[in-house]
C-alpha cells in the first residue's frame, strides 16, 4: 500500500480474531464516541479467522486501540475516505490438516482441476450471517410488503450465532409480541427496547420500527438476500451451460449448487469472462440463458427484476453493477508437510490471491470434498 497521503480521514490497520467488521467497528465507535459516518472500511471480513483490514475514520486520533479480540493501529492520513475501490483484492495463507496420504493426493489432484477450471464466483456462507433457523430472508418478507414479518424475524428468530444474553431478549419478544407496555417493561436498556419503546406509542408502525434497526445491519440484510439471489442465478445458469457430467455439487448453508469439475472446452468458454449482474432494478436485466435464469429464480418468489428496489428505506440500496461467474486464484502455491498437531497425520499449506469479492472458503471447501467429511483448518 502506498504511504498514507496528509488529508482529514486517519488510515488504520485492523487485525482481529474471531470478531465480525461490524462488531470491531462497532466497539471503536463506542470507545471513541464517534457518528456512523466518521468510519469508512472496504469490505467485511471473516469472523472465524485471524484478518487484516483497513478502514478510515475522519478526523481520527493518532492512537492505537488494543483490545482483546482485536487491535487497531494509526499508519497516517488520506485525503479521502477509504472504500472498496482502495483495493484490488485479498491474501490468503492457510493450512489443512489431519491429513492421510489418500485425501492428501487426492486434494492435490483438485487443486490442479480448479486451477484449470476456475470456481463459481458464488456468496458462501458467512454473506448469510443474518439468516436464522427458519430460513427466511428478512429483505424478502420487506420486498413482499411483509414489514411485520420483517421487524419479528429481525427482532425475535433465534440465530445461531446469537450469545445468551441475546437468546433471552428475543424469547421475550417473541412470547409478548404486540403486547409492547409489557414488552418494554421486561426488556433491560438495548437497541432492541429503544425499538419496543417506539412501538408502544406506534404500535402498528412496523416500518417505522425496522427503520430504527443500525443502518449496517439493516444493509446486511438486503445484502444477503441479494447474494443469495445471483448465487440461485449463477447456479441456474451452470446447470444450463455445463452438461451434468462435468459438474460436481457442493452443500452450503443455503442449498446445494453446481460446480464445474473438468469441462471441456466448450462448457468452459461459456462460463469465463461471463459477468452476472446483480439482481437490482439498478441494474439491466439479463438477456438469453442468464435471463432465463433469472427469471427462474424470482418467479417462485412472486418477485420481478423491478420489484428488486428497497422501498420506505432510504438509507439502503441494493447493489448494482455485475460480478464475474468464475474466479481464478492466483499465486496459488501448496506443500505438503508433517502434521504438527496431529502425529502420523499429512498437512497441506496454501497461499494464494483473489480478487476482492471472491471468498477463500469456496476453494477450500471444493478442494476438502476430495477428503470425505473435510480435513481440519487453521
Amino acid at each position: 500500500m502506498a504511504a498514507a497521503e496528509r488529508g482529514r480521514y486517519t488510515l488504520y490497520r485492523l487485525v482481529k480474531r474471531d470478531l465480525g467488521t461490524i462488531e470491531a467497528v462497532a466497539s471503536i465507535r463506542r470507545r471513541w464516541n464517534l457518528d456512523t459516518r466518521q468510519v469508512q472500511y472496504g469490505g467485511l471480513k471473516d469472523r472465524h479467522a485471524v484478518t487484516t483490514q483497513y478502514l478510515t475514520i475522519a478526523d481520527g486520533p493518532q492512537t492505537s486501540i488494543t483490545d482483546p479480540r482485536y487491535s487497531l493501529e494509526p499508519l497516517g492520513r488520506l485525503p479521502h475516505p477509504y472504500s472498496s475501490q482502495s483495493f484490488r483484492g485479498n491474501r490468503f495463507e492457510l493450512v489443512l490438516r489431519d491429513l492421510t496420504s489418500g485425501p492428501l493426493a487426492a486434494i492435490e489432484g483438485e487443486l490442479a482441476t480448479v486451477a484449470q477450471d476456475g470456481l463459481p464466483n458464488y456468496f458462501d456462507d458467512q454473506r448469510f450471517g443474518s439468516v436464522g433457523g427458519s430460513g427466511q430472508f428478512i429483505a424478502q418478507a420487506w420486498l413482499q410488503g411483509e414489514h411485520e414479518q420483517a421487524l419479528r424475524l429481525a427482532l425475535a428468530e433465534d440465530n445461531a450465532f446469537d450469545r445468551s444474553s441475546a437468546r433471552s431478549t428475543k424469547k421475550t419478544v417473541r412470547d409478548l409480541w404486540g403486547s409492547w407496555a409489557e414488552m418494554k417493561a421486561r426488556l433491560e436498556r438495548s437497541s432492541t427496547r429503544s425499538i419496543i419503546t417506539y412501538l408502544v406509542d406506534h404500535p402498528t408502525d412496523y416500518a417505522g420500527a425496522f427503520a430504527r434497526l443500525p443502518r449496517d445491519i439493516r444493509g446486511l440484510y438486503f445484502s444477503a438476500f441479494q447474494s443469495h439471489l445471483w448465487n440461485s442465478m449463477l447456479a441456474r445458469f451452470i446447470k444450463d451451460a455445463v452438461p451434468a457430467a462435468e459438474r460436481t455439487e457442493l452443500t452450503l448453508k443455503m442449498g446445494t449448487l453446481p460446480f464445474p469439475r473438468r469441462v471441456s472446452h466448450e462448457a468452459r468458454a461459456r462460463l469465463e469472462g461471463q459477468m452476472l449482474p446483480f439482481p437490482s432494478s439498478r441494474s439491466p436485466e439479463p438477456e438469453g440463458l442468464l435471463g432465463q435464469a433469472a427469471l427462474r429464480t424470482l418467479e417462485p418468489i412472486k418477485l420481478s427484476w423491478h420489484d428488486l428496489r428497497v422501498r420506505k428505506l432510504k438509507d439502503v440500496f441494493f447493489s448494482k453493477g455485475e460480478r464475474a461467474c468464475l474466479f481464478f486464484p492466483e499465486a496459488l502455491q501448496y506443500k505438503s508437510e508433517a502434521d504438527a498437531l496431529h502425529p502420523r497425520r499429512k498437512a497441506l499449506r496454501l497461499s494464494f490471491e483473489l480478487g476482492k469479492g471472491s471468498y477463500a472458503t469456496i476453494l477450500v471447501k471444493r478442494i476438502s470434498r476430495a477428503a470425505g467429511d473435510g480435513p481440519g483448518l487453521s
